[in-house]
């Protein structure tokens, strides 16, 4: 007989003592004269609160043995003054151990205590169906709050009663049971997924891939990365697909390579349109959990998390075209970011937008056969930053760069920002009557500070310029000829991307 439900796990191995002349007697039965043998009662009616006991081969088990008649030769031993004196396994309490609380010893789970356990020892064991629906009685009333354990035991008992039923317990198909607290991950994701869109971008020569974004308001705007729609910005084709599967076209409203940010307008929107919250990248700290959705190689609605790793990374990366690098000054989150996150929503603890996810770096190859995927460096637009960009493209078509009016080498290891010799096209690299020519600087100036931001290349002090606005003032910190200097600049702007 299996001993798994009877608070005895462990000693189903153990041997049983030699045959006994009857079947095993509980302690409260009636007892007969010393040395009499009683006569051989039926079987025990077990069903009541035991599962059905499995064939003898079965090895999960231990067989009761038959029971022989009386050897002549010698007189019998005596009767077991009890089952547990006799090494059988005690008959089940009337009310199962976990009835007596939710947060029993047992954990609530389906499991009988020992007949010690018992608060009334010397009550009359029910046997029959009585006791089992005596003690189902008792374990609703008493506890009522283990409904998973309770579930168990009765389809438990109603299989040894020789029902062929499934014992399964459904899970409530109860949409109110699924609901979880607005503070945890699952209720952010369930409030903010069916606001956030997978996209597709098909260019006009069949070169496409898929990216993400999210709504920034009820007209039915979406806010991406710019290397999401690049290659169908002109020719090609944009559908915006919703976590419940409904596709819309879409049309590009405007975009900023150098932001790597870019607007999207659905063609014919729906109604009840919800915009994701936004937050204040400013106030976030380093630590702060974070909650990325998106879509990582076509596998849309995908939630994962992390924390805000760092603050005002320096970040330059490719618009997807072979075009003009995208400059910031990221938010990095260990969250997991892969292909296809871009553009996608980068939240705080409490579900509102503090960051637009761009970037990840990799260790993968980039002549590889495969797209590289995340090591846990993920980098983020920081979203006051792409919310400027996305009224100025929304109002106009097109970004405004605010910008000092002075071209600087992109060499990473220079130790500061070092205005070049000359800019492009062999204009001059300081502009004539623009911000720094204004404030006096010059070719060979190394720029080391932007207001309290340490400057260590021209990747990071374009990334912290364009995280103020055009008619900002600033400060510049900077070295000539080994003498260290500052100088107060107010910003000019540049329209365009040209």
């Amino acid at each position: 007989m299996s001993t798994e439900n009877e608070g005895n796990e462990g000693n189903a191995a153990e041997a049983a003592p030699s045959v006994p002349s009857a079947p095993p007697v509980p302690a409260d039965a009636p007892q007969g004269p010393p040395g009499s043998t009683p006569p051989a009662p039926a079987q025990p009616d077990v069903t009541a609160a035991q599962p059905q006991v499995p064939p003898a081969h079965d090895p999960a088990t231990t067989p009761m043995a038959q029971v022989p008649p009386a050897p002549q030769p010698h007189t019998p031993p005596p009767v077991p003054q009890s089952a547990a004196d006799a090494g059988w396994p005690p008959p089940p309490p009337a009310v199962p151990a976990y009835a007596h609380g939710a947060h029993g010893a047992h954990g609530g789970g389906p499991v009988w205590g020992p007949p010690g356990q018992l608060q009334t020892p010397d009550a009359p064991r029910k046997r029959g169906a009585g006791g089992l629906v005596a003690a189902a009685v008792v374990a609703a009333l008493v506890a009522g709050g283990v409904g998973g354990a309770l579930g168990y035991w009765a389809a438990d008992s109603n299989d040894s009663s020789g029902s062929s039923g499934s014992t399964t317990v459904a899970a409530s198909a109860n949409p109110q049971d699924l609901k979880r607290d607005p503070g945890t991950v699952a209720g952010v994701a369930a409030k903010a997924l069916p606001s956030v869109v997978t996209i597709d971008a098909q260019g006009g020569d069949g070169e496409g891939g898929t990216g993400t974004g999210f709504v920034y308001d009820k007209e039915g705007h979406i806010l991406t990365n710019n290397h999401v729609v690049a290659s169908a910005a002109d020719n090609g084709q944009l559908t915006a697909t919703f976590s419940n599967g409904k596709k819309y076209g879409a049309e590009v409203v405007g975009r900023a390579e150098g932001y790597d940010v870019a607007v999207l307008k659905l063609k014919d929107p729906p109604k009840g349109l919800t915009p994701l919250s936004l937050g204040n990248s400013e106030q976030v700290a380093v630590g702060d959990s974070t909650i990325a959705i998106g879509a990582p190689f076509g596998l849309s609605n995908t939630v994962t998390t992390g924390i805000i790793s760092a603050k005002n990374r320096p970040v330059a990366s490719g618009d997807g075209s072979g075009g003009s690098n995208s400059y910031m000054s990221a938010l990095q989150t260990d969250a997991s970011i892969n292909p296809g996150n871009s553009g996608g929503p980068l939240l705080s603890a409490g579900g509102a937008v503090i960051g637009i996810n761009s970037a990840i770096q990799s260790t993968g190859s980039s002549t590889g056969q495969s797209q590289a995927g995340s090591i846990g460096l993920g980098f983020a637009i920081p979203i006051n930053q792409a919310k400027n960009v996305a009224e100025q493209l929304i109002r106009t078509g097109q970004p405004v760069y605010p910008v000092i009016g002075a071209t600087v080498t992109m060499d990473e290891k220079t130790g500061g920002a070092v205005i070049s010799d000359q800019g492009a096209s062999g204009t001059e690299a300081v502009t004539k009557g623009g911000p720094a020519a204004q404030a006096g600087l010059k070719p060979g100036d190394v720029i080391t500070k932007f207001n309290d931001t340490v400057v260590d290349s021209g990747p990071t002090l374009i990334g912290e310029i364009w995280t103020h606005k055009p008619g900002d003032k600033v400060t510049l910190t900077y070295k000539r000829d080994g003498k260290t200097s500052t100088a107060e600049v107010t910003l000019g702007e540049r329209k365009g991307d040209s």
